[in-house]
């Protein structure tokens, strides 16, 4: 059985990391499968939105410290920059990607966890998620796998530099304070939250979401207003003359769900 099991259900693949019994923990498997699967991602366009979500108790409890046995070794520096690269290519390809990923949080999102779920689009949370930095509490930096890029940017210096310096966990409720989590549901509604979010994402065209998430992406970090404008205006003349403009105008005017085109977006 594959440590992550996909579902592609239409335009939407239900991405599930499948290690219950060890809370999700990042194996070298998964990590390969993760890494194949967002890679793959940036070329298809038969899916236009990822749910990634945990089998069991837990989202992802982190790097598994029990496979990787003795953290001295005799690997070279090379070769551990090779291995570190392996993961955090991870949370690359997920920004890369087109498509918008939903994180279903639940239980532990500690450590890679964290990353992961700093690193998706949308985070739905259940009363017992639970983040953290992990990597400061195992004598290693906390900036890791894009946590020091993404954290301060969602809230802000201050706060980040609590939960990084420290450790600490942050509770659903006070992520759904910060903006880190947009929902909090209980487990068994945690799917239907999530199908939610779909069924709006797919009312956009295939272009429009592309874009909108290329130009959020490319704004965070833009030199100001006029050239995230700049970008603004550029994809909303792409979008404007794809084919599958006029049938998004007019899903809208007479209320319906809109049939795009199976072509490339």
């Amino acid at each position: 059985m594959a440590d992550l099991e996909l579902r592609q259900e239409g335009e939407v693949v239900w991405a599930t990391m499948n290690r219950p019994d060890r809370l999700n923990a990042l194996s070298r498997n998964l990590v390969t499968e993760l890494r194949e699967f967002f890679v793959g991602l940036y070329w298809r366009r038969d899916v236009r939105v990822v749910v990634l979500q945990g089998a069991g108790a837990a989202f992802c409890a982190g790097l598994d410290l029990k496979e990787r046995g003795d953290p001295q070794g005799s690997r070279s520096i090379g070769a551990g920059l090779t291995r570190q690269r392996e993961i955090s290519e991870i949370v690359i390809a997920m920004r890369r990607c087109p498509q918008p990923i939903i994180a279903c949080v639940n239980g532990a999102a500690a450590g890679g966890g964290f990353a992961l779920a700093l690193a998706s689009d949308v985070r739905i949370a259940t009363p017992k998620m639970r983040m953290n930095a992990a990597f400061i509490r195992i004598g290693l930096s906390a900036c890791d796998i894009g946590v020091s890029y993404f954290l301060p940017r969602m809230v802000g210096s201050s706060v980040a530099a609590e939960y990084m310096l420290t450790g600490r966990f942050i509770d659903a409720q006070r992520a759904y304070q910060l903006g880190l989590v947009s929902r909090v549901v209980e487990p068994d509604q945690l799917e239907a939250e999530a199908k939610g979010f779909v069924e709006d994402m797919l009312h956009a065209t295939p272009l429009g979401l592309r874009l909108t998430k290329e130009a959020l992406n490319h704004a965070i970090d833009a030199g100001g207003l006029e050239a995230a404008i700049a970008m603004e205006d550029r994809n909303q003349i792409l979008a404007s003359s794809d084919g599958d403009f006029q049938e998004g105008v007019q899903a809208f005017l007479e209320k319906r769900k809109p049939h795009y085109s199976k072509r490339d977006a």
